[in-house]
């Protein structure tokens, strides 16, 4: 059984940036309510009714609000969530952490230093999700073994190593394509399309070379 262990720090009051799309607009006006009776300050980026809009013209202020340092923290809202998370994610700075309960959400704090919080109004209920906003503002991240794994998302060194593995390979293959060129010439033959031509004296007398 995980620790409810909640960090004092973690009690401080934030400033908390809102965003949703229509399927998640009564649980943001709930989660805004709580987050007042908890002391903190709300930036509410909206949408500000259940009439039909794009999630991402929403989420993204409300993300880019915490990735700015404007916010401390954000929570966004749709009806399962995974849009909203996938857009929050595309702001560098970010981390969002998709949560359905209350261990999911303890867990994207303690590990992964989540700064934003994507809940789905569709997946689960009302109490729960409330329960997993408080859980999530006062859990505390652990750091140890998890600060390093969290220092190489923030500095996208898994993208840096893909990027440089891609650059060898393309290197060593345009180096490999030339040397097999140069032995086709060498050798008399051309390969073109899986074909191989050889040259011969007769085909080419009376070209100039």
């Amino acid at each position: 059984m995980r620790s409810n262990h909640v960090d004092s720090n973690e009690r401080r009051r934030m400033k908390i940036s809102l965003g949703t799309d229509h399927a998640g607009f009564r649980y943001k006006e709930k989660v805004k309510e709580l987050l007042g009776t908890l002391g903190h300050e709300v930036k509410d980026f909206g949408t500000f009714s259940e009439e039909p809009v794009d999630y991402p013209l929403f989420i993204r202020p409300a993300a880019e609000a915490v990735a700015r340092g404007e916010c401390e923290r954000g929570i966004v809202f749709g009806g399962s969530g995974n849009g909203e998370a996938m857009v929050a994610n595309k702001v560098h700075g970010v981390r969002c952490a998709l949560c359905w309960n209350e261990e999911s959400a303890r867990l994207s704090r303690q590990h992964n230093d989540a700064n934003v919080l994507s809940i789905g109004e569709r997946m689960i209920p009302e109490d729960l999700a409330l329960k997993i906003v408080r859980i999530w503002l006062e859990t505390a991240f652990e750091g140890g073994r998890h600060e390093r794994r969290v220092a190489q998302v923030k500095r996208d060194v898994i993208g840096q190593t893909n990027r440089s593995t891609t650059d060898r390979n393309q290197k060593h293959s345009a180096h490999k394509c030339v040397a097999l060129e140069k032995r086709a010439i060498d050798s008399g033959q051309i390969e073109f399309l899986g074909f191989v031509f050889v040259k011969s004296a007769a085909a080419t007398d009376g070209i100039p070379q």
